[in-house]
């Protein structure tokens, strides 16, 4: 939600391209050959169903999908809801303003999952092990854990000295605090 703050001031300058990443994948204990967009959507913990939620959004424009995703994030780390429940997804699309019957229509295609294939495996050649993970137009990235997120008027401060760490010290390869020691 705090990039969507940055965004709003940069204007234009800040091109955000969502894409995905999938920590089920990541960590499969079935090994290298195992492809979690090749599952059925029940063998999935949810995250293809959202994965297709995502896409079925997308398929009604970009503005479309950046409303369900602004929503969706807002239900699941807001109001706690279940990210892999078909009500969320049902509730962000409705909540985004989309066509909701169009939306669980396309839920169902399997064929929104090669995006899922395309940005994990683009991912994992850029050694990206979690979410999130901003990479910058540099190509510099960083695993980002941020909790709770910068207050309003610090959001673009924040993006800046994370982006500047990314750009001019690449020789830091981990900043991390103690649990319970925040300022």
């Amino acid at each position: 939600m705090w990039l969507q703050r940055v965004k709003e001031e940069l204007g234009p300058r800040l091109v955000v391209g969502w894409r995905y990443f999938s920590i089920e994948q990541a960590n499969n204990p079935h090994g290298p050959g195992w492809r979690l967009w090749e599952q059925p959507l029940e063998v999935s913990c949810g995250g293809l169903r959202s994965f297709c939620a995502a896409e079925a959004a997308r398929l009604q424009g970009e503005e479309a999908f950046s409303r369900f995703h602004a929503a969706l994030l807002a239900a699941v780390h807001r109001e706690h809801h279940d990210i892999a429940a078909i009500e969320t997804h049902l509730q962000a699309a409705e909540g985004a303003g989309l066509d909701v019957a169009r939306f669980e229509r396309a839920m169902g295609d399997r064929g929104l999952l090669a995006r899922l294939a395309a940005d994990h495996t683009l991912a994992e050649s850029l050694g990206i092990f979690g979410t999130p993970t901003l990479v910058f137009a540099e190509g510099q990235a960083i695993f980002l854990k941020m909790s709770p997120p910068p207050p309003p008027g610090e959001c673009l401060p924040a993006f800046m000295e994370l982006h500047n760490l990314a750009e001019r010290r690449g020789y830091i390869h981990e900043v991390k605090r103690p649990p319970g020691r925040t300022p």
